[in-house]
């Protein structure tokens, strides 16, 4: 009985090519789509999973609070971690990490380590990083002692052993010894590193004692908690032990702490503060909203392709009735066939999945998955979709068709059923509300990009090449040398950059009563030429300037964040305030107007300027545009003659800054295009339904060519019921879209509004794209030849 199903089902099937192509495409690539959206989720949604201790693993956040302001901050002191591990049995172990770069030495072998985390011994502890060589109690409890992941260990060592090996950090050439070798660590990471350096190494370094740096935030601390512990209970426990330790410390500063536990597995969708990779659980849920809605495009135009050919076969149906057919065989008939249907799709969405994981890892910018039988679980959910859209597409044909009586179906009468009709008109609805619903956030999403990428950030970004010296002494030199070459305009020293990181620094500022305010404020530390070469526009005062000695040492400049946080309505009654900042003290002479040294997800900060030449390692070189490589390459030979040492790398300020808004284009790229695949499956539906309509009426047509009919009323004829569908679908879609588009609006600190003629794009769109598919069928119909169109029946 099973094979005369299937034998069945294939005839049918390949009678009607057409119309099972459409059925089986539409479904493959939708199921396609779903199947991809949700690796994504996945891989966003188990960001640290890989740790078994996962659920017990916390990171350590401080909010500072001073008289001007609540600092939200990722970070906290470095005595921290260890002095709660001593006060709290609950806690299991803590491990500190803090970012760094090196300059490392095998030979005259130079490599610039950007990827280079200091870590305390217990990393290995809190963490399940693998080590595949050396001992993970002691690989990082010495001074000096290096462990790298297995990409960066064959970078410097190839297939040798790289245990015991020495390698040269710093200018300083200091000797570090090769303790371990780590698997490379998962996409999904949190942290992420190529060189992990012992933390004793920073001791030793720096000569100091960082575990008693109560005041010095820089750690990011993580803190493994025993099996059973409550955190929010260990959480109250917190303020009293930062009264008993740095009581003190907090009443002198006149700042006070408050610390937090993050659960690792919420740290990177959901912390509002520093995180290295920051994700966005709002992408997450739309892009969860997408894969349902194109799974529910590519099923409806299953369905409503499967229910509409169901209606040929009820003569069929009679006749099987006639010579006995029960009616539960007439309906495992019709369910094994869309189940059948179902099941080719399945392959097919398998094998188109597989061709485009190399596309989408790249679209995604991030290596999501490796197969699409990485994670079994994903095929398998895709397996049951498949069987229950099958069973769900046959199973109304099958309980309609096969309950009416063998009189009634041979008669005809289900063909013009009313609520056959009405269901489809329903689900083609539901379907271009969908799609019209994804035009409209596409639209959106693209024009909020498109804002972010052309706002006036107040300053100038194009053209400049930055070159980081890492503190070398020579970089004054080297900048001064840079001057003097044709093709460099101008050249400027800092601390940072926009859009890079940049300290904040424990300030005390006159405000408009005269007292001294405490804040903490952003700091960058500049030379003389840095506001002009930036184009930084002054809003009051002056810039720094070599005509006025103390500038070197007692001047500050401020932006308008900054005065306006001190109680200053304008800007020159800063002028001329008294300031002191890490030990520095003197005058503000300047205030800057403000400009975006963060992303335009972050509202302006308040800003301080100082002049500190042994701060300044970057070095930006304004450069002309028509002579770029020959310039690139002539401050590459100077940087060789000043700093043989060290190796050249450079970066584009734009590029640079624009890198802040990567995560951002991935998913408007990502957006576009399934936003693009689910219009796709709308229109294959479309075209599949309008096909089957035309040839329903092919007689009707016929007849009005006889009577004189013109084409274009016979396509208008045939084209206005779609299209009334598609402007009820408008009418649906655009408030959902609106109210939904302004939530992810929401997000943005600076943000695009949501015009009206984005609607009116919509709609001339969507209506052209249902016109342009129902038209070409029927204009293949209204220039048949009525002859053929009357034979036809």
């Amino acid at each position: 009985m099973l094979k005369n199903y299937f034998k069945i089902a294939f005839r049918n099937l390949w009678k009607h090519k057409v119309f099972s192509l459409i059925n089986i495409m539409g479904l493959s690539v939708g199921m396609s789509a779903c199947l991809l959206i949700s690796m994504y989720v996945n891989f966003e949604l188990t960001y640290d999973a890989f740790h078994s201790k996962a659920d017990r693993i916390y990171r350590l956040v401080t909010d500072v609070k001073t008289p001007s302001e609540t600092i939200n901050a990722g970070i906290t002191s470095w005595a921290f971690g260890p002095t709660i591990k001593q006060d709290f049995p609950e806690v299991e172990a803590y491990t500190r990490l803090n970012g760094g770069s090196f300059l490392v030495r095998k030979g005259d072998i130079k490599f610039q380590e950007e990827a280079t985390l200091f870590a305390d011994s217990s990393l290995f502890r809190v963490f399940d990083f693998k080590l595949i060589q050396g001992d993970p109690k002691t690989a990082l409890k010495e001074p000096l002692s290096l462990v790298f992941t297995e990409k960066a260990a064959r970078k410097y060592f190839g297939d040798a052993d790289p245990i015991g090996q020495t390698l040269l950090l710093s200018g300083e050439g200091l000797p570090a010894k090769v303790t371990g070798v780590m698997k490379d660590i998962p996409e999904n990471s949190l942290i992420k590193g190529d060189m992990f350096v012992s933390m004793a190494t920073m001791t030793q370094r720096f000569n100091r004692g960082i575990d008693e740096e109560w005041g010095n935030f820089g750690a990011s601390t993580y803190l493994l908690l025993k099996p059973g512990t409550d955190s929010k209970s260990l959480e109250k426990k917190l303020p009293a032990y930062l009264e008993r330790r740095a009581g003190k410390l907090m009443r002198e500063s006149k700042m006070s702490y408050t610390l937090f536990l993050e659960p690792l597995l919420s740290v990177h969708l959901h912390s509002e503060r520093d995180v290295a990779e920051k994700g966005s659980i709002n992408n997450v849920y739309v892009f969860s909203v997408v894969a349902a809605f194109i799974l529910l495009i590519a099923c409806i135009n299953f369905i409503n392709l499967t229910t509409a050919r169901s209606a040929e076969r009820a003569k069929e149906v009679g006749i099987r009735k006639v010579v006995g057919a029960a009616r539960t065989l007439l309906a495992r008939q019709f369910v094994s066939e869309s189940v059948m249907l179902c099941l080719i799709a399945f392959v097919f969405s398998i094998l188109l999945s597989a061709a485009l994981i190399p596309l989408f890892n790249n679209l995604a910018g991030k290596t999501i998955t490796t197969g699409i039988f990485s994670n079994p679980a994903f095929p398998a959910m895709m397996l049951l979709a498949a069987v229950f859209i099958g069973i769900l597409a046959g199973i109304y044909p099958a309980l309609v068709l096969s309950s009416f009586e063998p009189v009634t179906v041979l008669k005809g009468r289900f063909t013009t059923s009313v609520k056959g009709i009405l269901l489809r008109k329903g689900l083609v609805t539901v379907q271009f509300a969908i799609s019209i619903a994804l035009i409209i956030a596409t639209l959106i999403v693209y024009i909020q990009m498109n804002f972010m990428r052309n706002r006036d950030l107040g300053f100038s970004k194009d053209q400049m090449l930055v070159v980081n010296t890492e503190g070398d002494p020579k970089r004054e030199a080297f900048k001064q040398a840079l001057n003097g070459l044709p093709g460099v305009k101008s050249t400027a020293a800092s601390s940072s950059v926009p859009g890079s990181s940049n300290p904040g620094a424990y300030s005390e500022i006159e405000n408009k009563s005269g007292d001294l305010q405490i804040a903490n404020l952003d700091l960058y530390f500049v030379d003389f030429d840095y506001i002009t070469q930036f184009g930084l526009k002054m809003a009051a005062g002056r810039p720094f300037s070599k005509d006025f000695g103390t500038d070197t040492t007692r001047a500050m400049v401020i932006n308008e964040a900054a005065a306006k946080l001190f109680g200053y309505s304008k800007p020159e009654e800063a002028i001329g305030r008294r300031f002191k900042q890490w030990g520095r003290e003197g005058k503000i002479v300047g205030v800057i107007k403000n400009f975006h040294f963060r992303s335009l997800q972050e509202t302006i900060k308040p800003l301080t300027m100082r002049i500190e030449p042994g701060g300044s390692e970057l070095v930006s070189v304004k450069i002309e545009g028509d002579r770029l490589k020959e310039t690139i390459a002539a401050v590459e030979e100077k940087w060789k003659q000043a700093m043989p040492s060290r190796p050249f790398s450079y970066y584009f300020m734009d590029e640079f800054f624009d890198r802040q808004y990567r995560s951002e284009e991935r998913f408007e790229k990502l957006f576009f295009n399934f936003a693009i695949l689910a219009i796709f499956i709308s229109c294959l539906g479309l075209l599949g339904l309008a096909s089957y309509s035309t040839m329903q009426r092919t007689k009707e047509i016929g007849v009005r060519k006889v009577m004189g009919a013109s084409i274009a009323s016979i396509v208008g004829l045939l084209s206005k019921d779609f299209l009334k569908l598609v402007l009820i679908a408008f009418v649906i879609a655009s408030p959902i879209a609106y109210f939904g588009m302004e939530r992810w609006l929401e997000h943005f600190a600076y943000r695009t509004a949501i015009y009206w003629w984005i609607f009116a794009i919509a709609a001339a769109l969507s209506t052209a794209i249902a016109f342009a598919t129902v038209s070409f069928q029927s204009i293949r119909a209204a220039v048949m030849n009525p002859v053929k169109s009357l034979r036809s029946e």
